[in-house]
């Protein structure tokens, strides 16, 4: 339930956002998902969080955070670690938990509600406190997918759950064919 005056915060976990709607094959068209929430109320900020490989000579994700920072999103970005693991599988880590985290407490006295975009449990103590300060909060994800994307407890402890497979048609595109058969994902397997 949104109110038309009350002020609302966006805060995505990018990582976590775009495997959810992988999981449910479409893409996010983040011009939409920024419409949509200006739509149902008055968004003072929507922050995105990501890391980024910093030595990689192209990031498939660059273009998607400069046309972000472009176009109304506070982008939050750190330097992601590679390493390889025991499967010699190359993986990326970079957690924003703490960054989003800490920008949540720090806007939770000026807004009425925060949109979390994220299923991550870790996130649940977050939330009790910005409830504790009389912030309400919905939380973005899936429980449509194998296996769902969002946590029991986290599902539970927000005001309000929002299937993401339910925005599909307001905030989704058909997902795009790689360039090449060698191409990439969008982002690296992020893990903690």
């Amino acid at each position: 339930m949104f109110y038309k005056d009350e002020r609302l915060a966006l805060f995505i976990d990018g990582s976590n956002l775009y495997a959810a709607a992988k999981s449910l094959g479409f893409d996010i068209d983040y011009k939409l998902l920024r419409q949509e929430f200006m739509r149902r109320g008055k968004l003072l900020r929507a922050f995105y969080y990501t890391a980024l490989l910093e030595n990689d000579e192209y990031s498939p994700i660059r273009p998607l955070v400069d046309w972000l920072h472009y176009n109304g999103f506070s982008m939050v970005t750190k330097p992601a670690k590679e390493y390889t693991d025991s499967q010699g599988r190359r993986k990326v880590k970079g957690n924003m938990d703490i960054e989003l985290a800490v920008d949540a407490m720090e806007l939770a006295p000026r807004v009425d509600h925060i949109v979390l975009f994220s299923g991550d449990g870790d996130f649940r103590p977050l939330i009790e406190s910005l409830q504790r300060q009389g912030v309400r909060v919905s939380v973005v994800s899936t429980i449509r997918s194998q296996p769902p994307m969002i946590s029991d407890e986290l599902r539970r402890q927000c005001d309000n759950f929002i299937e993401l497979d339910e925005l599909r048609d307001v905030i989704g595109r058909p997902p795009r064919e790689p360039r090449t058969l060698g191409e990439r994902e969008e982002t690296t397997e992020m893990v903690k």
